[in-house]
Formats: structure tokens, sequence, C-alpha cells
């Protein structure tokens, strides 16, 4: 049996754009499959272990659809995006379609999950309880809805509102993409669309729920807390500059 790592690198990329991010994520996930399959031939004293990474970040206003998504759930035409100044893109994550901007909190754990479990199913609801514990500490009622991903407030009542978004994808157990939870953003953009293909339910935020701006590094360290709690890592802060300089040596190298 392989050592595991249960170090996890914590990078804000502050705003940065969706393509920027989203190609982050693939350099990360290719590096960790190559060292993956490295391990294979290699004597257990020679076996490197495989990093894990998290990435907090924000976007520019855009709308993502998951592969599996419905492209009418977009319910404006995409050459009228740049109206509202926002973009579209078609993604190779799960899940249908929903919306990034400024004011929300964008968590992308790119690990190797065989350093923790292997079961998606298990991945997704630590993720989830992360967020259900996030916003019991403002001391708002929030869980699941069986049958949906995601995170809901009022989840048992007939008013359920949805304030936090999930969607992955998963290969070789080392996972990418991952969520969304409103914190500060502008609502009126989940107008545009059917937000996750779920047309009958609301979206909400911490701020639209408690009725005042949430300072969102407190909920950033809060979410981050509960994360290395349900996974058993130990977060390993990198500053961005830092954490790109490096990568960047990496790659020069090889």
């Amino acid at each position: 049996m392989y050592p595991k790592n249960k170090k996890v690198q914590v990078v804000d990329l502050n705003l940065v754009p969706y393509q920027e991010a989203w190609d982050l994520q693939e350099r990360l996930m290719s590096s960790i499959s190559d060292i993956k399959l490295a391990n294979r031939h290699a004597a257990i004293s020679d076996v490197i272990l495989t990093p894990n990474y998290l990435l907090f970040c924000q976007h520019p206003h855009v709308y993502t659809l998951g592969k599996s998504g419905d492209p009418s759930h977009l319910l404006m035409q995409e050459e009228f995006l740049h109206t509202i100044q926002a973009s579209f893109f078609k993604t190779n994550r799960g899940g249908d379609i929903t919306y990034h901007g400024p004011g929300q909190l964008v968590g992308y754990p790119i690990f190797d999950l065989e350093n923790f479990y292997t079961d998606i199913h298990l991945y997704l609801r630590m993720l989830e309880e992360a967020i259900i514990l996030t916003c019991q500490d403002y001391n708002l009622v929030a869980g699941r809805i069986n049958g949906l991903t995601g995170v809901w407030i009022n989840h048992e009542s007939e008013d359920t509102r949805k304030i936090c978004a999930f969607g992955i994808k998963a290969s070789r157990w080392i996972s990418m993409h991952g969520f969304a939870f409103n914190i500060n953003p502008d609502l009126s953009y989940f107008s545009h669309i059917v937000p996750c293909g779920i047309s009958e339910r609301g979206v909400t935020s911490l701020s639209q729920e408690l009725g005042i701006a949430i300072h969102e590094q407190e909920v950033k360290d809060r979410v981050l807390g509960h994360l290395e709690t349900l996974f058993g890592f130990k977060a390993n802060r990198v500053p961005r500059e830092t954490f790109i300089s490096q990568l960047n040596y990496s790659n020069s190298s090889t």
C-alpha cells in the first residue's frame, strides 16, 4: 500500500477568469496523474507522495454548463451575454448550469482521493457537509434534499432555497471542479438561467439570509476549517504568486 499524503496546499487565486482557473486545474490534475502512473512501476522506497490542492477564487460573471446539462437552461442568447458583462462555458464537470461571479466563494479541490477515500458519493457528501456546518456557524438551518446535489436553506420546508452548488469531475481518483457558495453575490444573475436545471426552487446567499454583508475571508476560513476536520488533512496556505512561480519552475525543469 502506498503512503498517503494528508497535506493540502491551499491557494487563494482571488478574482480570476474562468478559463484560467480551469486550465490550472487541468494542469494540476495532469501532474498528479503523472506521479501516480510513475508510482505504479516504482519500488515502495521510491514512491512519491501525490500532492493535494485546494484553490479558492471568485470569477467575473460567467455561466457554466455541465457535460450532461441542458443548453436551454441558459435563458438568454449567448450573443447577448455581453450586455450583462457575462460569458458562457460548456465544461467537463457533472451537473447542469450554474452562475459564478464576484461575492461568491468558489472552491476547487484537486485531491488525489486515494489519499483519503475512493468513494465519489462520500466525497461529495463531505464537501456538502463543510458548507452545511458553515451555514450553521451563522445560525442558519441548512441541509440536503434527497436526489439533489447541493446545500439548501430550510431544506425541509416548502420555501427551500439553494445556497451552494456542486459539480465535479474525477479521473484516476483525482478530483477537479468543486463548489460555488453564495456569500455576497448579485443574485439577479441567476434569473438568466434555470439554476442547476431546477426551476421550482429558489437561490439565496448568506447576505440575503442574514440581511447584512458578510466578510468573505471569514467565511473562507470557516469552510477551510470544516474541510480540514472532515477530510482529516492539514492545510498549508501558499500565496498565489509563490504557487504560480513554483508551478512554472517545476514545468520548466521537466
